[in-house]
């Protein structure tokens, strides 16, 4: 059965997350339902990164084996028949080696996290940005930011119920920067922990907010304490951009390593 790449884009607002619910919609239900649709198959579709609900994605990355070899062309726009009125849309389909493996052959991850910070609410983008009636320092925040950078154990910004075996995790990129009335945070790593992105982001606004000095993240990161992190963050704002491979995932080499750092839980 050949194997396919999906390249996948999404408004997170109408689903339940990513992952298959029987009793609720969710992205995955949804993709494969077109696929069965499409090719009177049942089809499991393994996505990179498991975002929870609200969460939209510009770069998902999910792969499929598929009963017949299809044209990426032809398999990309024949989903995306299927997939309407959802608001999913198939990017790009390839073919791929069978060791391809989008959620365990992943070397990374990228977050954008979306701040409104205007005293009037937003009427276009509703539910894709978070809100924030204060105007905040991105500067400040942006330099507080450099305390997460690096291999560090970041139970502070962990879901209580994460099921991660351990909360070390390595950030390799962190920043914020101000684009108009929006702040912007990005982020980078091989992989999450359930909510950190959202719990970083949520303490981060306190600092620019200025009700937290730059040295209280790293205070908060080093107490290892659920109860020392700032609120969580809404997942309005919070978009998957990229995942990243090694060169040969497309090469026809297995690069799915089960030794490698355990992959991306719910964000």
């Amino acid at each position: 059965m050949p194997r396919y790449r999906l390249d996948i884009e999404y408004d997170g607002r109408p689903f339940r997350g990513w992952q298959y619910q029987s009793d609720a919609l969710t992205v995955q239900g949804v993709i494969e339902a077109a696929l069965f649709a499409l090719t009177g198959a049942t089809i499991r579709v393994n996505g990179a990164g498991r975002t929870d609900a609200g969460v939209h994605a510009l770069g998902q990355v999910a792969h499929a084996d598929l009963p017949r070899s299809w044209a990426p062309g032809r398999l990309r726009d024949g989903i995306n028949a299927m997939l309407r009125p959802h608001p999913v849309s198939i990017l790009g389909a390839s073919e791929v080696a069978d060791g391809f493996d989008a959620r365990f052959s992943a070397r990374g991850r990228a977050y954008r996290y979306l701040i409104l910070d205007r005293r009037s609410p937003p009427a276009l983008d509703s539910g894709l940005v978070w809100h924030a009636r204060r105007r905040l320092d991105a500067h400040a925040m942006n330099h507080a930011a450099r305390h997460l950078l690096g291999h560090h154990d970041f139970t502070t910004f962990r879901n209580v119920d994460c099921q991660a075996k351990s909360p070390m995790k390595t950030l390799r990129h962190l920043a914020v920067r101000r684009h108009g009335d929006q702040v912007i945070v990005e982020v980078e790593a091989r992989s999450f922990l359930h909510n950190q992105v959202r719990s970083m982001v949520g303490s981060l606004k306190r600092v620019g907010e200025g009700t937290r000095p730059d040295e209280w993240i790293a205070e908060i990161l080093e107490a290892r304490s659920r109860e020392r992190c700032g609120a969580l963050a809404p997942p309005d704002g919070l978009y998957l951009t990229s995942v990243s491979y090694a060169a040969p995932s497309q090469a026809g080499e297995d690069i799915t390593d089960p030794a490698d750092e355990e992959a991306e839980g719910e964000v």
